[in-house]
């Protein structure tokens, strides 16, 4: 290719070359020396508990720290938005918010709920699978968005003390997720005994055509398979947000604090790797927080069209 031809080529390929011209010594540099001062870096910092208020009663501990406020943020969310969106519904829409809130309700009721169930069930069940999935979403959300909770590290405001600005989500630790699909485990459960009755709902397990002496493996699998979905469920959404968060914060100043670059540093690097820090960001609250969402509702919505339903 003639590069005369391309004269914006030809500059990002300069431009690019003299970068690396640049970075090279600083990096040479960065991989000889080390500072006495320069914090270790250490991620797991970021997603540790400590007590904030210790509330201990007998074995149980009811301790407050910020997954405790990360699970109140997303539940006041959730609760103030929908009853706010709710009061400014119209016959007819009147705003971005109304159509916003109808493309959401559509999506959980249409694709999330009647898709997976009948009629019946769909109506019985929406408000459980709407608050799930509306819950789950906000705290993905604003795990995404720094709030002075890292009080493992402070910074002098005006003499008082604040806690450092952190990213984390509650949905981030095993605990919320597990107790989500247990709540989605024992439910889909308890729906499909009352349909079916105890011993109809375990016979509900075997495919029709199954006789004899298969009969017992069958069983086992299936009930191996009912124990899977719950942890399945639960490290699905765990692993996701957790993952998530451990590259947004390597890709956001990690890999600085481990070169020892300084600030020379950090500007050169912010400036090679800005574009791809800011596409993932997006990536990560456009797709995978609404997709996990997304996910464990609509496998809520299966597990529990599926015990009720007449065949396996």
């Amino acid at each position: 290719m003639n590069l005369r031809r391309h004269p914006r080529l030809f500059l990002a390929s300069l431009t690019t070359l003299v970068g690396l011209l640049l970075l090279s010594p600083v990096t040479a540099l960065a991989a000889t020396e080390t500072s006495a001062n320069e914090p270790a870096l250490d991620p797991s910092e970021e997603f540790a508990l400590p007590d904030w208020i210790s509330i201990k009663l007998g074995p149980i501990d009811m301790s407050i720290n910020k997954a405790v406020l990360y699970i109140f943020l997303a539940t006041a969310l959730t609760v103030i938005v929908m009853v706010y969106a709710a009061r400014k519904m119209a016959a007819r829409p009147t705003g971005r918010l109304q159509t916003v809130t109808e493309m959401a309700f559509g999506l959980m009721r249409d694709n999330i709920t009647r898709g997976n169930m009948d009629p019946r069930m769909a109506s019985k069940w929406f408000p459980f699978i709407a608050t799930l999935f509306l819950f789950i979403w906000f705290s993905n959300m604003i795990g995404y968005i720094p709030l002075p909770t890292n009080s493992s590290h402070t910074f002098d405001l005006a003499g008082i003390e604040v806690p450092s600005f952190a990213l984390y989500a509650a949905t981030a630790n095993i605990s919320i997720p597990l107790v989500l699909a247990l709540v989605v485990w024992i439910a889909y459960h308890v729906e499909g005994i009352r349909v079916h009755g105890f011993v109809g709902y375990i016979r509900s397990w075997v495919p029709k055509g199954v006789e004899g002496f298969m009969v017992g493996p069958i069983l086992l699998i299936e009930a191996l398979s009912h124990f899977v979905r719950l942890i399945s469920l639960s490290l699905r959404l765990f692993a996701n947000i957790l993952a998530g968060h451990l590259l947004i914060l390597f890709m956001a100043g990690g890999l600085v604090i481990l070169l020892g670059m300084g600030v020379f540093g950090s500007v050169i690097l912010g400036i090679s790797t800005g574009t791809l820090a800011v596409v993932f960001f997006l990536f990560e609250i456009g797709l995978v927080a609404t997709l996990q969402a997304f996910i464990f509702s609509t496998l809520t919505a299966i597990y529990l069209g599926g015990a009720v339903a007449e065949e396996h």
